[in-house]
């Protein structure tokens, strides 16, 4: 079986983590703040907060601006339902705008229409390895003063305009699971140049703890949700090989566009403008009558595993039923999810792979 995703691990996390486990200091340490620090030299920004997963940092970010009852969030129907339950889980209502056919990331266009008195912040979420048009979207921020929190977890290494994808928003979550560029097992981090929103997150991800004068107070209802320092130690080393990593998922890519180009019924990845792609899923589209469901049973009856992009989340039953969400509502959405295949991507997917992949697809139909 060719995997859809194999992380890029090897002998040298495997040392770092035995020196963490010898040094018998295990959460949220020395290391932690190293990784910290590496991190924040790579996107050029003043604050990294560690966590235990993306979807943490997205939870704190949204708290650490006081998002919560009463407020609406606006996001895109077409993302991994992390990005929706952590805006459930604040109390805050989430409002689900249409995507971009071209991009899969939040339409711009769609999202004035959905601003009220109650929208405080939107989430545009990068799908797959390249930004959403955030240009736009921090215009509008600031027309009608909403806190624009960038679900980042697939784009670390990507670059909009010029500037890490991540960083442009007042606060950008990133997330290290294995399907990522670079991983630490799970984990996830959040960076601003907002310190008075940086020491938010650092006490709400710690109990709510708070160091005044060598002594612990509670000032908040906070969470465990601590980085330990066996995921900062393999995320110190995944960072050396982070561009090698990048540079090798764009090579795949490349391959794939070469094998798939006389495929006429596939579509490739479209790579807007603007932006650079890290290609951390590579997503083909297929004409609906194809059946996506049909051509992943094909697959991986052929021994190679692939799945369907991500989710729409009109379709899913709890969004579905509690926010009265139809179809008709978000046709793009619809559409890419009927269609969308996430082939297998990772560094060391060989030419040979690429070409039995592509030679199996060819006798799909």
């Amino acid at each position: 079986m060719i995997r859809l995703a194999v992380p890029s691990i090897d002998h040298q996390e495997a040392r770092a983590v035995q020196a963490v486990l010898k040094s018998g200091f295990l959460v949220q340490g020395k290391t932690v703040v190293r990784f910290e620090e590496a991190v924040a030299r790579y996107l050029k920004v003043k604050h990294v907060v560690a966590v235990n997963s993306g979807t943490s940092a997205l939870h704190l970010a949204l708290l650490a601006f006081g998002i919560g009852p009463g407020d609406e969030v606006i996001i895109p129907d077409y993302t991994f339902p992390a990005t929706v339950n952590v805006v459930e889980l604040t109390g805050a209502k989430p409002v689900f705008v249409d995507v971009d056919p071209m991009t899969f990331n939040i339409d711009p266009k769609a999202i004035e229409r959905h601003i009220t008195k109650k929208t405080k912040a939107v989430i545009p979420v990068h799908l797959f390895g390249q930004s959403a048009d955030l240009a736009p979207i921090m215009r509008l921020a600031k027309k009608y003063k909403l806190v624009v929190v960038e679900d980042a977890a697939c784009v670390l290494g990507a670059e909009y305009k010029g500037r890490k994808s991540g960083t442009i928003g007042d606060i950008g979550c990133f997330s290290f699971h294995p399907r990522k560029v670079i991983t630490t097992g799970e984990g996830g981090i959040a960076v601003t140049n907002n310190k008075t929103v940086a020491d938010r997150l650092r006490i709400l991800r710690n109990h709510g703890i708070e160091y005044k004068n060598n002594k612990i107070d509670i000032v908040a209802a906070g969470f465990n949700y601590r980085m330990t320092e066996i995921q900062a130690a393999m995320g110190l080393v995944q960072m050396k090989k982070m561009a090698g990593l990048i540079r090798a998922r764009r090579k795949v890519a490349g391959i794939y566009n070469a094998q798939l180009r006389s495929i006429k019924w596939i579509k490739t990845p479209s790579i807007s403008s603007y932006n650079t792609h890290v290609f951390q899923t590579y997503v083909i589209q297929i004409p609906g009558s194809l059946g996506r469901d049909h051509l992943i049973s094909f697959l991986r009856k052929n021994g190679i595993e692939a799945n369907f992009g991500t989710y729409a989340l009109h379709k899913l039953s709890f969004y579905k039923n509690k926010y009265h969400l139809k179809a008709s509502q978000f046709p793009i959405t619809e559409e890419v999810f009927q269609t969308s295949i996430a082939l297998p991507v990772f560094e060391c997917l060989s030419v040979g792979q690429i070409r039995k992949i592509a030679a199996v697809l060819r006798k799909f139909q």
